[in-house]
């Protein structure tokens, strides 16, 4: 039976790893959820993880409303745009039976997201939407270090990991605090970058909210570091 209603779909955006840091109204909309979709992704021993599952149990979110769907981790787009093909079909055949549906985000739904596909997907197809925002990483991430990641007349420049260390020197010395976000793609010009600027304030960051956290600001200790997926970097000129 089709039910024509005017209830979103919502997007609820997690916090970046510690359950607590979800808004109120992000813990209302999955509480009162009929279905919650959550990626999940494998692990080196072919495990399934999924650290957007972890958060919700935590919350208290009963296991049986929510549905985890695979979502491959390649720079190869095709397999989980193909996922999120799935997950837009089925959440568009549950929305027009009168379900309440919500698919979820770590970190901030709108920032670097890529469940943002189904959004635009429902939304292009007249399903109404509603995205809930959260707390970013990086912020998350200085409140965590104590930092006060940008003062006064300073610009914040947030980038992905598709950098080179000339384009993070130009923006560090142009007085931008500079966010990496996707930082295991980068890896060799950040390390390239500390070894050209030793004077650069680095703060590292990894698993953020999480019980394998890791917060660093000695710049050789992180660069001897691999970047995982989960980690981020901070950086500012002290020298102004």
């Amino acid at each position: 039976m089709y039910v024509r209603h005017t209830r979103p779909v919502y997007f609820v955006s997690l916090g970046p790893g510690e359950a607590e840091l979800i808004t109120v109204k992000g813990l209302k909309a999955l509480q009162n959820a009929d279905c919650i979709f959550c990626p999940e992704t494998p692990a080196r021993n072919g495990s399934l993880l999924s650290r957007a599952a972890d958060i919700m149990h935590q919350l208290g979110i009963p296991a049986e409303r929510i549905r985890r769907f695979p979502l491959p981790m390649s720079k190869q787009r095709s397999d989980a745009l193909h996922a999120y093909d799935q997950v837009y079909a089925t959440t568009l055949s549950l929305h027009r039976t009168g379900k309440k549906v919500a698919i979820v985000a770590e970190g901030d739904a709108g920032l670097y997201s890529s469940i943002h596909y189904i959004y635009e997907k429902l939304q292009a197809g007249g399903t109404p939407v509603e995205q809930i925002a959260g707390i970013p990483a990086f912020i998350a991430a200085g409140a965590r270090g104590g930092l006060h990641i940008a003062s006064q007349e300073e610009r914040l420049t947030v980038i992905p990991g598709i950098t080179t260390a000339e384009e993070i020197e130009r923006l560090v010395q142009s007085r931008n605090t500079v966010v990496i976000m996707k930082l295991s793609q980068c890896t060799g010009e950040v390390h390239r970058c500390i070894r050209l600027h030793p004077e650069y304030d680095y703060r590292y960051f990894e698993n953020v909210g999480t019980p394998q956290e890791k917060y660093l600001s000695d710049g050789q200790q992180i660069a001897a570091l691999r970047f995982p997926y989960f980690s981020l970097l901070i950086i500012r000129y002290t020298g102004f």
